[in-house]
This record gives C-alpha cells, sequence and structure tokens, in this order.
C-alpha cells in the first residue's frame, strides 16, 4: 500500500507518514487477522494522491504511476521495478505534460496504459473535467493520443475495465454531478474508436467512486460501493452491488450470502484468484470491518462475502451464460472457454509468484485509493506474458477513518536519480 492521504476533507490534503506496505496473496488468510508485510525504509519517495497506476514494462512486471496530486515540478510518471528494488523516473519520448487525477489506469496486453478522462491539474490546482485519452507505452516508453470521437462526457472517479475483446468499458463517474449508468461507452484499443450502448435492467443509482472488476467469466462486469451524492454520504447495503451483462448489456442484483459488509466508497478492487478483493475506502468503522474484503465470485448463480481467502484458486462452479445467438457481436467477450483458461493460467502463475504484493494508495477523500489495482510481483519470470487487466480503479458515518489508509510521505525524486528499496 502506498500513496494517498488520510482526511475526507477536500480542502485539506493531510498525507500520511512514510509506509510502505504489502499483503502475500500466495498463501491463505483470515481478513480478521490480516498481517502486513512492512517495505519501509529510510528512503524517500514520490508525495502522491489521486494518481494512477498499472503494471508493465518489458517484463510485465514493473509499476508505472502517472499524474495525481504533487509538486507541480515533479515528473508525471515514476516507476518502480520490484525485482531491483529501485524507484525512478523514466525518460519518455512524445509530447505531454499533462498531469490528471481522479483517472482509472488501464493497461492492455501489449503495455499500453490508457488514461482517459479525468481533472487536470494545472501547477498544483485542479482545472476542469476532461476526455481526452492520454496513451502510455509502458514497453517503449513513448506518449500517445486515443481519438476523441464519440468520447463520453468529461468526469472523473468512474469505473473502467479491460474486456477480452480489447475493448475498455467506462461507466458512471462525476463532473460536478454523479452520472447515470443506462449508458455505458466502450473504447476500442485496436481500432482506436468509441462507441456507446443503452443498457437496460435494474440500473443502478447514478454515483462515483466506486470500483468496477470482470467476472472470472469473462461475460459480466461487478461494480461495488460508490458515492451517488456530491456530500459524500454512503450507499446503502442493497444499492452497493451491481452485475453488467456483456452480451445483453442488462444490469442485475446478483445474489449474495456471507456477512453482507457496509458500502465503501473511493476505495479499490482487483480480481485475485476467485476473489474480488475490495481495499480500504471510506464510509466504515475500521473497528469493526478490515480493510480487505474478499467476495468469492467463483459462482455466478451465487456470490459470497467470505473472511476467508483461499490461494488454490478453485474452479469456476457453475456454467457461463449462453453465447448462442451473440457470437458475432463486436461487443463480445471471449468464449466460454476462457473461464478455464483464466483460472488455469492463475493456477500456473501461482507457482512462479514469490509473493503477492498490495500497492494501494489513496485518490480521494479520507481513504481514496492512490493505485487502484493489486500488483503482482513476479520474481521468476522475465517474460512478458498475456494478462487480464488488473486496474490499478477507487467510503459516511464515521470520521475516524484515518487508520483506514496506509500511506508513504515522500519527496520528489529527480529525472536521473533510482533509489534502492532494501531488504524486501
Amino acid at each position: 500500500m502506498f500513496g494517498g492521504y488520510t482526511t475526507y476533507d477536500i480542502t485539506i490534503i493531510e498525507f500520511s507518514g512514510s509506509d510502505f506496505f504489502f499483503i502475500d496473496f500466495s498463501i491463505p488468510f483470515n481478513t480478521k487477522e490480516l498481517t502486513w508485510e512492512n517495505l519501509s525504509g529510510s528512503y524517500t519517495l514520490p508525495l502522491l494522491a489521486y494518481a494512477a497506476a498499472v503494471k508493465g514494462g518489458i517484463t510485465n512486471n514493473t509499476l508505472f504511476i502517472y499524474g495525481g496530486i504533487v509538486d507541480s515540478a515533479s515528473p508525471l510518471v515514476y516507476r518502480y521495478d520490484p525485482p531491483s528494488n529501485i524507484w525512478n523516473t523514466p525518460n519518455i519520448a512524445g509530447i505531454n505534460d499533462i498531469r490528471k487525477r481522479d483517472v482509472v489506469g488501464v493497461i492492455d496486453n501489449n503495455g499500453k496504459m490508457y488514461i482517459w478522462g479525468g481533472m487536470e491539474v494545472i501547477d498544483g490546482i485542479n482545472a476542469n473535467y476532461v476526455n481526452d485519452m492520454l496513451i502510455l507505452d509502458t514497453m517503449n516508453l513513448s506518449w500517445g493520443q486515443g481519438s476523441l470521437i464519440g468520447a463520453p462526457t468529461a468526469r472523473g472517479n468512474y469505473g473502467a475495465a479491460l474486456l477480452p475483446n480489447n475493448n475498455i468499458i467506462y461507466m458512471g463517474g462525476f463532473n460536478g454531478k454523479v452520472l447515470p449508468f443506462n449508458q455505458i461507452y466502450l473504447y476500442d484499443t485496436i481500432n482506436n474508436n468509441w462507441s456507446t450502448r443503452t443498457t437496460s435492467g435494474i440500473v443502478p443509482s447514478g454515483r462515483d467512486g466506486f470500483s468496477a472488476i470482470p467476472g472470472l467469466d469473462s461475460q459480466r462486469i461487478i461494480i461495488f460501493g460508490g458515492n451517488s451524492t456530491v456530500t459524500g454520504y454512503n450507499l446503502t447495503i442493497e444499492d452497493s452491488l451491481y452485475e453488467v451483462n456483456l452480451i445483453n448489456f442488462e444490469w442485475s442484483i446478483p445474489k449474495i450470502s456471507g456477512q453482507i459488509p457496509k458500502s465503501r466508497m473511493y476505495h479499490r478492487a482487483n480480481v485475485i484468484g476467485k476473489y474480488m478483493v475490495v481495499s480500504f475506502g471510506y464510509g466504515y468503522d475500521s473497528s469493526i470491518e478490515s480493510d480487505i474484503l474478499l467476495l468469492d465470485i467463483s459462482n455466478i448463480n451465487e456470490y459470497i462475502w467470505t473472511y476467508n481467502f483461499d490461494s488454490s484458486y478453485n474452479s469456476v462452479s457453475s456454467s457461463s451464460p449462453s453465447q448462442s445467438t451473440e457470437q458475432s457481436s463486436p461487443t463480445q467477450p471471449s468464449s466460454p472457454t476462457h473461464t478455464v483458461n483464466l483460472l488455469s493460467a492463475l493456477q500456473s502463475e501461482k507457482s512462479s509468484l514469490s509473493l503477492i504484493g498490495a500497492i494501494v494508495g489513496s485518490l480521494f477523500g479520507s481513504v481514496l485509493l492512490l493505485f487502484g489495482g493489486f500488483f503482482i510481483y513476479k520474481w521468476s519470470k522475465i517474460e512478458r506474458e498475456p494478462k487480464d487487466s488488473m486496474m490499478i480503479s477507487e467510503n459516511n458515518d464515521d470520521s475516524n477513518n484515518n487508520s483506514q489508509e496506509r500511506m508513504l510521505n515522500t519527496t520528489n525524486i529527480n529525472d536521473n536519480e533510482t533509489i534502492s528499496i532494501n531488504d524486501l
């Protein structure tokens, strides 16, 4: 966990101390008894909040961090290499001096990081919401831009995820008001164009600061939590969890069981094994609920909130929905065999992981998380492999949520300076 700040008062940016730590997801654990591995040391790192991060680079095991609120003279992009324990600022070809916050970084299978929308930050001051698409090639270290034709209206704190057909799905968000879910937007990373889909069913109320992750069958997007008002009040439990079918774009409320947690906003969520793993956020009491939530999504007929993480990555327990009439759809995800392939890949990949580090930081409010995703440290794999996107996306009643955030107080790193992190 890294970066961010601890107060929900948007007029005050209160960065926390020098914390840098992770959870090992390669072993079973109980969220009531979390063990955090400390990476803090006698070094200084960038002071960051509201930023976005992805796992990419030539070896697909490097953390790239873009934008956010920092000193205006600070570099736009930072890079962390776990095997060498080094932070640095890469030299990136192309012209881009646009710093943004409230964005979701999404990386494709070719190592390109897509940074759409968000709020532009000029000289450390919030400017306007924008709808441009910045593209950072993390393998070749170059900037590019995507098309704006047909792009959604400007917004920040939206939900986004990469689909198996190389489209990125965007939904919800905030641009002075929370935005509805009756339309969702698709950006085709191959053909550089936008399209819009009208949704149906039990459409969620408008919100921002929610999380969006792909289901294990790649045929649905699951959203959790968020904020439905400008005053920061939390959603009810009944209004906190939805999913949209990617075949017919119909919204529904999935059947859930287990001890249902309070809704959160400005948190992070990622798919690790068979779980949606929710990290920190605002709107919950950390003395009652864990900073980490686990939703078992392996059975599409019933999701289960649980305290126990099973590192064996069990297979999906129910069949995928029929696609018989939808195979030619341009938005159609991969075939049902993708479910088996995804879980098999997770199982084979497990043997090459020394650990799975959860690197998350703060973006907004009391516990907005800076990197929207969990960063998988691969110590033994040096080749790049195809992967499903691991979003690097973003809870009112208790003002003592400062203890919920773990962040790192840092200073700037010069362009040619590297910092070694010892004794990982």
